[in-house]
């Protein structure tokens, strides 16, 4: 924005000087919740409007050609210049791999293939949760890769903490958003980039127009597989109270067929990872009220599938990711409730939505965001290798999986390659600059589909 000493005496905003002194004597936080209200309200996402305003920074271009170079030539004595580019992909050099616990292995070996594929040296820190696969990557990985270019670091978080006190070249972290400001913090001091993978309450909205068998299958299984202890499982379900009576009878028989009449006997159903998780999630077990399981078991880290029903969204259960196998059920009256409920809270990493009508979701997708987004069925879409998986805002930055790895662990540089030919042509740039230059410029550009760099 110019300071009103800088600007021209002929010129005026668009609406005249009341409008630049409407702009000017704005706080910077209501200018940036209408901001953020006109983003709420959707305005931005449709095609045409981006193509609107796309057509609008083209005409401001062509209609003050002449005011544009103007101004550059008293800020800057700035002519013009002809570019163009292509992008060398090339490692960033020594990459720190932090591990979590719930998937040791997987979480271990896709970053690792995305690193050092791009041509990165890696820290690797597996988590000290999962002590046996710790061991097992400790003592048997370091055998098949070149110890010269790769090392293993083991330890609590004193020991992270204090690795994260040296210079990276990139770091890659998955795990609690907790432990991720940490880590972001951390890079800051060396301006180090990041890709945190973290988490968040995943919404499940389940419409009315839906079969409850269908829903009870799919929801159960993705939010029980390894004992709800995944990332991107479904959080907490939203639906009508009429859903709900239709539903819980499905959940109910459900899970009686995946686990059997005592889930705890199953050898289909996991425990918790260790003791604080599991006093952690006994917890949550006393908000709203259990409709199906409930039963837990500290010595053997047991917990059954359960679904909690009249809950409330200021209790525990709805505050954090839960991290287990427990599914909570908060009720709405509309799709429009269902919405604005999502959009309340952080952005997570992964979203669901269930209906007959396509319509349905396609609001849901188009309404809210999230990392990913799966429409009638569970976390399938992180499977895919064609697709990137990460998340946004609260739930982490930067992406990965199949080519998305590479791209994740490549630093994209800019190049120019010129050869010393043709400098009768090219020396049209040179000062002094004149009209005829310019024209022979834009009509070079034009032919060869040149970019103009201006500013």
């Amino acid at each position: 924005m110019f300071h009103k000493a800088e600007q021209r005496a002929d010129w005026e905003p668009p609406g005249g000087r009341a409008a630049w002194q409407d702009i000017r004597m704005d706080s910077v936080g209501d200018t940036l919740q209408r901001l953020r209200e006109t983003f709420s309200a959707g305005r931005t996402r449709p095609a045409e409007f981006r193509a609107t305003q796309l057509e609008g920074l083209g005409r401001f271009l062509r209609d003050n050609k002449q005011l544009l170079q103007e101004a550059l030539a008293r800020d800057l004595r700035k002519g013009t210049q002809l570019d163009r580019a292509f992008i060398r992909k090339e490692p960033f050099g020594l990459v720190l791999i932090i591990v979590p616990w719930n998937y040791p292995l997987n979480l271990t070996l896709v970053p690792l293939v995305g690193a050092l594929a791009a041509g990165n040296c890696v820290v690797l820190k597996p988590s000290e949760i999962s002590k046996n696969m710790e061991q097992v990557l400790a003592e048997v990985l370091p055998r098949y890769l070149d110890q010269s270019c790769f090392a293993m670091v083991l330890g609590g978080p004193e020991e992270t903490g204090q690795l994260l006190e040296h210079r990276f070249d990139y770091i890659f972290f998955t795990g609690s958003p907790r432990v991720g400001r940490i880590v972001m913090t951390a890079a800051a001091k060396h301006l180090t980039p990041v890709t945190l993978e973290l988490g968040g309450k995943n919404p499940c909205y389940v419409d009315d127009n839906c079969d409850p068998e269908t829903v009870a299958n799919r929801v159960a299984f993705f939010r029980y597989f390894n004992t709800g202890q995944t990332c991107v499982a479904p959080d907490y379900v939203l639906c009508s109270p009429e859903m709900q009576e239709r539903l819980l009878p499905a959940l109910q028989s459900t899970i009686a067929r995946f686990f059997g009449e005592d889930p705890r006997s199953s050898p289909n159903l996991g425990r918790i990872i260790n003791d604080k998780h599991f006093q952690r999630l006994q917890g949550l077990l006393g908000c709203g009220r259990v409709a199906i399981g409930g039963q837990s078991d500290q010595s053997d880290r047991y917990i059954a599938p359960t679904v909690l029903v009249d809950v409330q969204e200021t209790e525990p259960v709805m505050q954090e990711e839960i991290f287990g196998p427990i599914l909570p059920i908060v009720n709405v009256r509309s799709l429009d409730e269902a919405i604005d409920f999502i959009n309340r809270r952080e952005k997570p990493l992964a979203l669901y939505a269930f209906s007959k009508s396509s319509e349905v979701v396609k609001q849901v997708l188009a309404r809210t965001s999230s990392g990913g987004f799966c429409g009638n069925d569970g976390f399938m879409h992180v499977s895919l290798a064609s697709l990137p998986f990460g998340g946004v805002g609260a739930s982490g930055m930067g992406r990965y999986h199949g080519k998305f790895s590479f791209d994740t662990f490549s630093h994209h540089r800019g190049c120019l390659l010129r050869s010393q030919g043709m400098e009768k042509i090219y020396s049209i740039r040179y000062p002094p600059y004149t009209p005829r230059n310019l024209r022979m410029l834009l009509v070079a550009m034009e032919t060869r589909s040149c970019s103009c760099t201006l500013l």
